[in-house]
């Protein structure tokens, strides 16, 4: 129960007051790019958080639909499992799994650091040692070029002891018009202080989906509402006259789920015996005692109807998320999956009316993939394909070399360049 308290905190108003308070742009001091990074070209890579990959279609995003004429685009790009926002965001910044990189879930349990992390727990966001792998940002200024974010996951903690050269925290309250400003203001630093990789994220339709639905007109507006972002960026940075290419993806898809009943946490769950991490689509349970785990595991796939329930060595080696995958020891000594669409369903929690963190192959799961610019070849269409193979792409268009392994591979996505 120690977990559900460390959520509760977290999501009190005073804790999200303070979160939401910072609004200032953070510069670390002494940099600049080396000049073979100045010769470089730039990328802005961009999520819609939750913007499925029909989205644009079925609201009739006019702008994006334009854009994305001009270069390539999948019809539909695959999440990493689990299907939610901070492993995803981290895979796309990484190449890497989440089993891989150490974010398994929008919340779980450190057994070895005897700590949870949870998404709105600004102590643990911040905290280095949740996050393996090396994020493209901080590639890149390992290697003498600039980067700037205005929110990625990670990009707010000191990883491999290095942040973007300009950032904000997560302030989600910042409007488009600072945002849209500091990017100009960015691209028109003297060039040994230009950052050439920004980061750019935007929520809006991810909150309307899980409010309302991904077929309200909520999430309708929330989907122009993105479309009119890039259309704007988009004038402002050709204005400019730099060599800026776009990559325009979101970390999962959404569906609408049945709100007609939850799935409550099962009664044969001895909460005294294990620690627990609930999401609406997922549950880690993390024994206290090692022998409690095959009872448990035992008595729960009895009465499993709306869930599936896996033992770490069992699940989908598709996902990648088996006890031999998980390089922190993070995931649950038992894991349950919601059936889609139903949700957990916890008491206090609220009735959702979209969710995600379903089986990647769900095609609601489905994410948006779009890249236009000088570095890409126009008009085509990609099969879908994982999203872990971003990161290599954007490193090439950069020029940045890749000095550990990743789980993505440049040659998924190598056709879409020019050269």
């Amino acid at each position: 129960m120690r977990f559900y308290l460390l959520l509760a905190l977290a999501l009190s108003p005073a804790a999200l007051s303070a979160q939401i308070a910072d609004s200032t742009q953070k510069v670390i001091p002494g940099r600049s790019n080396s000049r073979e990074q100045e010769q470089k070209p730039y990328v802005i890579f961009i999520s819609a958080d939750g913007f499925r990959y029909d989205l644009a279609d079925k609201y009739k995003a006019t702008h994006l639909l334009a854009l994305r004429a001009q270069g390539v685009r999948a019809t539909s790009m695959t999440p990493s499992f689990p299907s939610v926002t901070f492993p995803n965001h981290y895979s796309l910044a990484t190449g890497l799994y989440p089993s891989h990189h150490g974010l398994v879930d929008n919340n779980f349990f450190d057994v070895k650091k005897g700590r949870g992390y949870t998404i709105r727990d600004r102590a643990a966001v911040e905290d280095p040692d949740f996050y393996g792998g090396t994020p493209i940002w901080v590639l890149a200024e390992q290697q003498k070029m600039l980067t700037a974010s205005f929110f990625w996951v990670g990009s707010e903690t000191a990883i491999d002891g290095v942040r973007p050269t300009y950032y904000y925290r997560f302030n989600d309250k910042i409007s488009l018009d600072t945002r849209l400003k500091a990017i100009k203001d960015w691209l028109t630093l003297p060039e040994a202080r230009r950052p050439h990789l920004i980061t750019f994220y935007l929520s809006w339709v991810d909150h309307a989906e899980h409010l309302y639905g991904p077929e309200s007109h909520q999430a309708e507006e929330a989907v122009h509402e993105v479309d009119d972002a890039i259309f704007r960026m988009t004038r402002i940075v050709d204005s400019l006259h730099l060599p800026v290419n776009y990559v325009f993806v979101s970390d999962h898809g959404m569906a609408q789920v049945d709100t007609t009943h939850g799935i409550p946490l099962p009664d044969v769950i001895d909460t005294n015996k294990f620690i627990i991490s609930v999401g609406g689509t997922m549950v880690h349970l993390y024994a206290k005692e090692k022998q409690d785990i095959a009872p448990t595991y035992a008595a729960l796939k009895a009465i499993a109807t709306d869930y599936y329930v896996y033992l770490p060595s069992e699940t989908p080696s598709r996902w990648h998320y088996t006890d031999k995958d998980d390089r922190y020891h993070r995931i649950g000594d038992i894991i349950l999956v919601a059936h889609y669409p139903l949700i957990f369903h916890t008491k206090g929690m609220r009735m959702i009316a979209g969710e995600h963190g379903y089986d990647n192959a769900v095609p609601d799961m489905g994410a948006t993939f779009y890249a236009w610019g000088p570095a890409f070849k126009k008009g085509m269409t990609l099969a879908p394909f994982e999203n872990v193979n971003v990161y290599p792409l954007i490193a090439h268009i950069l020029g940045l070399n890749i000095a550990e392994p990743v789980d993505g591979s440049l040659k998924v996505l190598s056709n879409t360049l020019k050269k």
